[in-house]
């Protein structure tokens, strides 16, 4: 029961200084800060994975599955609208290029 809470306790620790820290970034910046989340999320989800490795508890269980569906659909839209900024940045092809 104390790791629950010591993992709670984290969570919320991280929640509010991640909070504060992500609204006091420069609009410029959002790409790259969104690329990190994309990382972060990819490190959470290895951490369940390695969860789910070893014997839990079922509120362990659960709780890595909602930590694994949260990360997966971050770390998906991310790459999602990271692509589709890259593609808005490529030359279209058939115009006129400028010397």
């Amino acid at each position: 029961m104390t790791n629950l809470l010591l993992m709670a306790g984290v969570f919320l620790f991280s929640f509010v200084v991640g909070y504060f820290l992500i609204s006091r970034i420069p609009t410029l910046l959002h790409t790259p800060l969104m690329s990190m989340t994309n990382a972060i999320s990819a490190v959470t989800i290895l951490g369940v994975l390695i969860l789910f490795s070893v014997s839990s508890t079922r509120t362990e269980q659960v709780i890595g599955s909602v930590a694994f569906v949260m990360a997966s659909f971050n770390l998906v839209g991310g790459f999602a609208i990271t692509d589709r900024m890259l593609r808005m940045f490529k030359r279209k092809e058939g115009g006129a290029e400028k010397s």
